[in-house]
């Protein structure tokens, strides 16, 4: 398994309401609150042989409230 880390940007006072929509998803490993530009870190395992665009974009982009996102891909862990 892949994992890729997403940081989410909401609109001003829907993070708790993103947050929650992206914990029904069931998709994510880790979600936390941060400072900084995004409201939202997400760790995401994709399934074997998962286009990391088209699995993000069906099972998390779609939710209300998200402005903006920025994924990271991993590649190695040590």
């Amino acid at each position: 398994m892949t994992a890729v880390f997403v940081q989410f940007r909401c609109t001003p006072g829907k993070t708790y309401e993103v947050a929650d929509a992206i914990y029904a998803r069931e998709v994510v490993s880790e979600l936390y609150s941060t400072s900084g530009e995004y409201d939202l870190i997400a760790k995401i395992y994709l399934p074997e042989g998962q286009d990391v665009g088209h699995y993000l974009s069906e099972s998390l982009f779609d939710i209300p409230g998200i402005v903006r996102t920025l994924t990271t891909m991993t590649f190695k862990a040590f």
